[in-house]
């Protein structure tokens, strides 16, 4: 039977006191004798993700000091047994599922557990014991059955040094029951190696991440913070890799920096990727390789299709940036998505059922003109840089019959609101999709309204409807008839505590494929 969320805002960040011994199943008790553990191994939070109808990842990493310089947490040269328990009440009085997993020291101490055989559409709570410790509990949700509404914030790009992670946090007050996050979870740069205007309110680790170490370690100071654990405590998440999480403007095999071993690093940090995020073991790294496209549904309401934008493109364009007068960017043969990857898109589309189509990329898919006036100035690691595949993709989703596409992006730093067109330089040109572009959570800092310059750019692209430079997230209320987009924004990050207001708001109703 299918029960509708309780609606309240879930931001517990405590359990009941280790003391006692944790159940597992439906009330037998454990078994496991692990060794005792000196500290709270619990300092990095806990997350689900990647929902299913009867099921969903459930993840923890093991922590006794997150910041320990060997990226091992300062946990024990051992192994580790985790318990972990599964109840349909956050006070546990209803456990349905329990067990125990390893948190191998290979592995960095990370647990990725993948119950299933749950009931679809309902609302659940799980918390993990380790070495005598209780960890914080944590809200999870099954996808539904049967046709039922959809609440889902949409997230990327949260550089540490940049500001507080206070976007998280309203974002978890909203209480969703889900949570799309884009990309650039993480930032490579070592501290101070990309300053936002106001400076940097906190500082990274030390040195930019090359190897396993780094990346482990960087991956626990994020995680380390109370706001982004929060937003992780109150619904799952889908997640997909952007550029930071291993080098900015990376591309396939083609190091940005053009430093040796660029094969060995991806390896580490897809490596650490996957130890630090909820996601299934059908995502598990193969060395230099890691499968992140795939698809969710939610019930016949909505298909989710995750894109990977990085691992499958050419090398960006007349030597990447902004660039005016490129001609190679529009060559015929150039690929972001890879032969294979936009064949497997095209083909879920084709064959999907769901009401609404959510295709969660990295980078922005609209035609975005930086220069006023005659000519044009694009971004050569967008999508303006691999034009003539643009138009391949957006002529496929148009005659895939899929309903309702939408395209959800990251990257940007700022909120867009933008109608996909076949032609961006014929303002008559059919519309295919409306795509929604959320700001970021921390990067480059408190940001700001220009207007004048915001005018400007709408003026040179008459197809995006609405830009913000300020900090942000998207929040998306999904229904059969129509999808409403609250763009959230915060007027600083540079200090703690700032509201969250709608900067606007977009209805795409069904059918329409474009913005109201």
């Amino acid at each position: 039977m299918e029960q509708k969320p309780s609606r309240r805002v879930f931001l517990s960040v405590a359990a009941a006191g280790a003391g006692g011994l944790l159940l597992t199943g439906a009330g037998r008790a454990s078994a496991v004798t692990s060794r005792a553990l000196s500290r709270d191994p619990f300092t990095l939070g806990i997350a689900s993700g990647d929902p299913s109808r009867d099921g969903f990842v459930l993840w923890t990493r093991l922590a006794l000091d997150p910041l320990g310089p060997d990226g091992r947490g300062g946990m024990p040269a051992r192994d580790v047994d985790v318990e972990w328990q599964l109840a349909t009440d956050e006070r546990f009085a209803k456990v349905v599922r329990g067990g125990t997993e390893t948190a191998r020291r290979e592995r960095a101490h990370s647990v990725h557990v993948e119950p299933s055989g749950l009931e679809p559409g309902r609302e659940y709570f799980y918390r993990f014991r380790a070495g005598g410790h209780l960890s914080p509990v944590g809200r999870t949700r099954t996808a539904p059955a049967a046709l039922s509404p959809l609440t889902f914030a949409v997230a990327a790009c949260a550089h540490y040094e940049h500001g507080y992670y206070t976007a998280y946090r309203r974002l978890a007050e909203q209480d969703p029951d889900l949570v799309v996050h884009l990309g650039d979870y993480m930032y490579e740069y070592a501290p101070r190696g990309y300053t936002a205007l106001g400076g940097s309110v906190r500082r990274h680790t030390a040195g930019k991440c090359a190897t396993l170490a780094d990346y482990r370690l960087r991956h626990a100071q994020y995680k380390s913070d109370a706001d982004l654990q929060a937003a992780h405590a109150v619904a799952p998440w889908l997640v997909a890799f952007d550029d930071h999480e291993i080098e900015n403007n990376w591309a396939a095999g083609v190091s940005s920096s053009g430093a040796a071993g660029f094969a060995r690093r991806r390896a580490d940090a897809f490596r650490a990727y996957y130890e630090n995020m909820p996601l299934r073991r059908a995502s598990l790294p193969g060395g230099s390789s890691m499968r992140i496209h795939r698809r969710m549904d939610w019930g016949p309401l909505a298909r989710f299709h995750l894109l990977d934008t990085r691992q499958f493109r050419d090398d960006q364009a007349c030597e990447d940036g902004l660039r005016s007068g490129c001609d190679e960017r529009l060559a015929t043969g150039r690929t972001l998505l890879g032969e294979g990857q936009r064949r497997w898109l095209l083909d879920g589309l084709a064959a999907s059922g769901a009401r609404w189509n959510l295709v969660g990329q990295q980078i922005l898919m609209a035609q975005r003109d930086s220069k006023v006036g005659p000519g044009t100035e694009v971004n050569m690691d967008s999508w303006d840089g691999y034009a003539a595949e643009r138009a391949r993709l957006l002529t496929g989703l148009r005659n895939s019959g899929a309903a309702n596409p939408i395209v959800l992006t990251g990257d940007a730093h700022m909120h867009h609101a933008a109608d996909l067109r076949l032609d961006f330089d014929d303002p008559g040109s059919p519309r295919v999709a409306v795509e929604l572009v959320t700001s970021s959570i921390a990067s480059d800092g408190d940001g700001y309204r220009d207007r004048g310059r915001i005018a400007e750019t709408l003026a040179e692209n008459p197809h995006i409807s609405y830009l913000d430079q300020r900090r942000g997230y998207i929040v998306c209320r999904l229904a059969p008839d129509e999808l409403r987009a609250d763009f959230r924004t915060l007027d600083y990050i540079s200090r703690r505590g700032a509201p969250a207001k709608t900067g606007a708001r977009f209805t795409v109703p069904a059918g329409q494929s474009s913005l109201i």
